[in-house]
């Protein structure tokens, strides 16, 4: 059963300890991606699709999210509880100017309901050879799955209207708060979060290589804090966290058994909302 943050029952704050937010060292300013490093006429950087990029932010918060020969689009984001800060670079690769350079940040259906997502204007003109940053303040009311999209729209010099539109990977898991607990405790709130209704498996084979060490990192970069020493057997992972909304929060346990021999891994998500064990299965699967 989801909680309310006055009232939290299977996340007991007493036998469980908050970890810092993930942090991010660097300033806003320190993300430039230098998207000149290839301008020379007729050299074009390669990016795959944008909804590779868009999964490889689920479990990282830095990055180039869309690119082709007149445009990079990067970002850097950092969340706390249940609230974001992305800031979003357009570089113009280019040595015309850009005009009319527009943005809009688009939630589809009820989106707009779950998350409040404030926009800074962005100048309407962008020089050629240079980067413009845009800032976007984001509140996280009640769990979601869809994400929002970005559409930019500018014109060059001969008039030629461009337009480009890319998922936003403000996800779910963003708003994740790690949280520690004991092997008892752990085991004790799974077996809590048993029914039907709060628990999602799916049982999948390894997109790349097993390392157990990337798995780590990707499970930190997804949000949740590692629990050593819980599962008996070694090879598994175990975490924990609280998804942090205005409305409600959302206490999270998952399970990751890997099978070296078959190439295949089974994951347990257990929440107390359907929907988002749900979403967390979907998006952390991806990632393996």
């Amino acid at each position: 059963m989801a909680f309310h943050s006055s009232s939290i029952d299977l996340m007991d704050v007493r036998s469980v300890h908050f970890l810092n937010s993930r942090p991010s060292n660097q300033s806003a300013g320190d993300l430039l991606v230098d998207v000149f490093s290839d301008i020379d006429a007729g050299v074009i950087s390669h990016v795959p699709g944008t909804e590779d990029n868009f999964v490889r932010f689920v479990c990282k918060n830095s990055g180039v999210l869309f690119e082709n020969q007149l445009l990079q689009i990067g970002l850097r984001s950092e969340f706390r509880q249940n609230l974001g800060r992305m800031y979003v670079f357009y570089g113009n690769k280019t040595f015309d100017q850009f005009n009319s350079f527009t943005s809009e940040v688009i939630c589809p259906g009820n989106l707009s309901a779950q998350l409040n997502i404030q926009t800074k204007p962005v100048d309407s003109m962008l020089e050629g050879s240079t980067q413009v940053q845009q800032v976007l303040n984001i509140e996280c009311i009640s769990d979601f799955v869809n994400a929002p999209f970005l559409n930019v729209q500018f014109s060059r010099y001969d008039g030629d209207l461009q337009n480009i539109s890319v998922k936003l990977p403000i996800t779910l898991n963003k708003f994740f708060q790690p949280t520690e607990m004991s092997a008892e405790d752990f085991f004790r709130r799974w077996k809590q979060l048993s029914s039907s209704l709060q628990e999602v498996q799916q049982i999948f084979q390894a997109k790349s290589p097993m390392d157990s060490e990337i798995t780590k990192a990707k499970l930190v970069g997804f949000g949740v804090a590692l629990l050593d020493g819980v599962d008996p057997n070694s090879a598994n992972f175990v975490g924990s966290g609280i998804i942090q909304t205005k409305t409600v929060q959302v206490g999270c346990l998952l399970r990751l058994e890997p099978n070296s021999q078959a190439q295949m891994y089974r994951l347990t998500l257990r929440t107390s909302k359907e929907d988002v064990s749900k979403r967390l299965c979907e998006l952390l699967a991806e990632q393996f």
